[in-house]
């Protein structure tokens, strides 16, 4: 009946935009609703500063973009104080009722924090008119976050753009299967379209023909409704360190919230619009801005863009005052909310301008148009109007069914570099390897990146069919590793041109996610940590058993690096003075008794002596190698010299591990790899022989897991993303 009465007429949506910054996180929703006239009419309201000459007659924009204005109210009281803002909600109010009668809209489209979205909200509530309200939730540090939160309380349904703003909409007891965690709108257009060919021809528009990229500031600084007398003050002092640090400034004018003209009387007192400095506009239309803020050395002021979309560039910003108190925000962020001196704000740009900071999609990855229109689409309306509230208890999100769990997996992209295999795979939230992808590593520098971005822009593409969220990349690669910076130290000798390499940034740049980037063999540990046998378990030690001997340990519940990242080098544990050569140039190291090569070696030398074929095994001579596997089947159907090939690489590795349980002493050791079922016998056997009486029970267990590297990785992105608090 539903599907008939949907397919029957199409879902009337009434989009209300007030001001330049909500017409960016409205647009692309405007857009994708006018992408699909089988499904919806659209309507547009224009109301607020958009039909202001001194806010720059911004409703043109709109008109530019080829949208068809229903209705242009005009509803603001001049005087740009606490009594006109209540005076424009209730001029609005006033006007409202008959528009809205007009269209009869089914869902009013309502974004973010302002008195004119207020206004919106409370018509179309006391009218019965369906409201969805975009970016509730969140948290900032003026009379905002009240109107905020009032506006939730009057919406129907909800699109917001982060996890800890879903947690505060269900901390409010709005209905959770009514909250779309779908990221912010914009970062749908900014995500795609911020790299544009033109942008030096942009800023060279807006700031004049000899600046250069990174080399200006863009200021943007509003007033702060509840302490207006302090938000000047911060104003005039930003001013004035601006004209010190003597760097040409784009300086937008404020918001027509109360104080901006006390603002506006500030920047002429102090010579801004005539000094050759600065550039002083009213608008910058969205797409220019966004080329001006991604390309600037830094960016200053209180304005949300600092916190929200400067973060998707890296762009170094400076947050003043309290009015984004609460925000979450990248590490490209730096507060100062006590700016009460000159100097204070002098020195915070001194350490933010020039430099560039990892992308950062806390607030959206680019694909929050396709989830709104899935929610809007799959409004009942003929379910009851009335709202609904979820008290207390509140179910936790990894349990709760709301509408992003049921279209979404939140999802980590793995990137394993092994010596042979470039291995790429989307695993779940719950260690599920949804999808892998696997091809012949290349020997150079330049193809292997060519092809590890190839690989994940193809696994990107598939996980929003696959209806997984994609929340950062881990890459797992052999040799040391500087965790911090994202970098490649020194890479094994079976991957080659890959030491001193900056994996993180190509990466970041090209996928605009956060990256994590860590050993094979802390990767394992972290994958035992979180989805094997070191669940829960605060100290063990994971070895890995493959080509070659790595390991990882956790040390009350935390990776140990060590000061130069060289912790954990478990294979190059010597247990011989005298030993075969390892390939780290050293002799005795358990890596050259007991790692695959190290067998294959021994295989080789058995076969060229005609000592490793035994019945039962087949013709070695139609082999193409000889394989450490081929030395193991020797030894289970009998063969003594193969036998003690693996006896002896068993002692090795025991007498290591013996090694490690009287330095860090574990709870629990776990065998990794191809190799670990053949080891764990003779390693227990060896811990029981020579570890002092109060390590000799310590347990010894096989890995379950199939892809360890590939879970590490993902679990460096699954961890910190579900954890993080800014």
């Amino acid at each position: 009946m539903r599907k008939e009465s949907k397919a029957m007429r199409k879902l009337r949506v009434c989009v209300a935009t007030c001001n330049r910054a909500d017409y960016s996180k409205l647009a692309p929703i405007m857009f994708g609703i006018k992408a699909n006239p089988d499904e919806f009419e659209l309507e547009v309201v224009v109301l607020g500063s958009h039909l202001i000459d001194d806010y720059g007659n911004t409703f043109r924009m709109i008109e530019q973009d080829d949208f068809d204005i229903g209705s242009k109210l005009h509803t603001i009281v001049r005087g740009e104080d606490e009594a006109a803002m209540v005076e424009s909600v209730g001029l609005a109010l006033v006007k409202l009722p008959d528009v809205l009668h007009r269209l009869r809209p089914d869902v009013l489209v309502v974004h973010g924090d302002r008195f004119d979205a207020l206004a919106l909200a409370t018509a179309a509530a006391l009218m019965n008119i369906r409201i969805l309200h975009l970016e509730g939730g969140e948290v900032s540090g003026t009379i905002d976050d009240s109107i905020r939160h009032a506006i939730s309380k009057l919406a129907h349904y909800h699109a917001c753009c982060t996890r800890t703003a879903e947690q505060h909409l269900i901390a409010m007891c709005e209905d959770h299967t009514r909250i779309l965690l779908a990221g912010c709108p914009s970062y749908d257009k900014l995500l795609a379209a911020h790299h544009r060919d033109d942008y030096m021809d942009i800023i060279r528009n807006w700031l004049g023909d000899n600046v250069k990229e990174h080399d200006y500031i863009v200021a943007l600084q509003h007033p702060v409704t509840t302490d207006i007398k302090n938000s000047i003050k911060i104003y005039e002092l930003m001013l004035d360190a601006l004209i010190s640090f003597n760097k040409r400034t784009l300086v937008l004018f404020p918001n027509i919230d109360a104080g901006s003209k006390e603002m506006v009387r500030v920047m002429r007192k102090k010579g801004v619009e005539q000094h050759p400095n600065f550039r002083a506009v009213k608008h910058v239309p969205f797409e220019q801005f966004i080329q001006l803020v991604c390309h600037a050395g830094a960016m200053i002021g209180n304005s949300s863009c600092g916190v929200r979309e400067a973060g998707a560039f890296g762009t170094p910003v400076i947050n003043l005052g309290s009015r984004q108190t609460g925000r979450e925000t990248g590490e490209n962020v730096l507060h100062v909310r006590d700016a009460d001196t000159q100097n204070k704000i002098y020195h915070a740009l001194e350490l933010q301008f020039g430099k560039r900071y990892p992308c950062s999609k806390i607030y959206g990855d680019g694909n929050a148009v396709p989830r709104i229109m899935k929610f809007l689409q799959a409004i009942d309306l003929d379910e009851p109007l009335q709202k609904t509230f979820c008290f207390p208890p509140i179910r936790e999100w990894d349990i709760s069914q709301d509408i992003d769990h049921i279209l979404e997996t939140q999802s980590a992209l793995a990137i394993d570099l092994g010596g042979t295999n470039l291995r790429v795979a989307i695993v779940s939230m719950r260690g599920k390897i949804v999808k892998k992808y696997s091809q012949a590593n290349p020997k150079t520098y330049e193809a292997r990146i060519e092809l590890i971005l190839k690989m994940c822009a193809e696994a990107v593409f598939d996980a929003v069919h696959l209806n997984c969220r994609i929340l950062g990349v881990g890459v797992s690669t052999g040799g040391r590793v500087n965790p911090q910076e994202g970098v490649i130290l020194h890479s094994t000798k079976l991957i080659q041109e890959w030491s001193s390499i900056d994996i993180r940034t190509p990466i970041s740049d090209a996928l605009h996610l956060p990256v994590w980037v860590d050993n094979d063999g802390n990767c394992a540990a972290l994958a035992e940590k979180k989805f094997g046998h070191g669940k829960g378990v605060e100290n063990f030690v994971t070895i890995i058993t493959g080509t070659g001997i790595g390991g990882g340990i956790i040390q009350h519940n935390e990776l140990i690096h060590g000061s130069t990242f060289c912790a954990a080098e478990l294979g190059h544990i010597m247990v011989s003075l005298d030993g075969p050569e390892c390939m780290c140039g050293s002799r005795g190291c358990i890596e050259a008794y007991a790692s695959g090569m190290a067998l294959q070696k021994e295989a080789k030398r058995l076969h060229d002596e005609e000592l490793l074929e035994v019945e039962g095994m087949g013709d070695l001579k139609k082999a193409e190698f000889v394989s450490a596997i081929h030395l193991i089947n020797a030894a289970r159907l009998g063969n003594s010299k193969a036998e003690a090939v693996l006896r002896t690489g068993g002692m090795a590795l025991g007498v290591g591990i013996v090694n490690i349980l009287h330095v860090v002493n574990p709870s629990l050791v776990i065998l990794s790899g191809v190799l670990a079922t053949h080891y764990q016998a003779p390693v227990q056997q060896v811990i029981g022989q020579r570890a002092l009486t109060s390590a000799q029970r310590i347990q010894v267990l096989t890995s379950d897991l199939e892809e360890p590297a590939l879970l590490g990785a993902a679990s460096m992105v699954l961890d910190y993303t579900t954890r993080r608090i800014y």
